[in-house]
């Protein structure tokens, strides 16, 4: 665990995330994943959490473990085909971490989720947030329409409303 970590950690504020994701980039984000679950049967979800605090940082626990324990606190696994995505970003770390439920990763497999990681962050590295993620969501869709494609109406299982952690 490195000190530079801690301190961009304890020092990234709640209102510094309200600054980079304000009210108006999360509803586009809303809106992104809405018009694409029209186009599938998969589920996307996206959390954007500032830094870590208490025993998550100080165990150096890295964004990839986050991201598998957001995945699980969101119940991004609890579909019926198997076919949630979390897209979950750790600002502080500004790294980027897909983590898919089983059904659609057997199909796309881990280098896939990674070259749309790096797309995003990326982006992130020009400060264009709210494009890094629409981008993303993007990319997303294009994977989850051609192993999900969308066979007549179906249900919404996920809220479609980023979580800010």
């Amino acid at each position: 665990m490195s000190i530079k970590r801690i301190g961009k950690h304890l020092l990234l504020s709640r209102w510094r995330v309200r600054q980079i994701f304000p009210r108006k980039t999360l509803l586009a984000i809303e809106h992104a994943i809405k018009a694409s679950e029209v186009k599938h049967s998969g589920q996307i979800r996206f959390a954007v959490e500032g830094a870590l605090d208490g025993r998550p940082l100080f165990a150096n626990q890295a964004a990839r473990a986050r991201a598998i324990d957001v995945f699980s606190r969101l119940r991004v696994w609890d579909t019926a085909h198997n076919n949630g995505v979390l897209i979950y970003l750790l600002l502080a770390d500004r790294k980027v971490e897909i983590v898919a439920d089983r059904g659609i990763d057997a199909k796309v497999g881990h280098a896939a989720w990674e070259k749309i990681c790096n797309a995003m962050e990326a982006e992130f590295r020009r400060k264009n947030f709210e494009g890094g993620v629409l981008k993303g969501v993007a990319a997303v869709t294009d994977l989850l329409i051609q192993n999900y494609p969308a066979s007549g109406p179906h249900a919404n299982e996920l809220p479609d409303k980023p979580v800010v952690l």
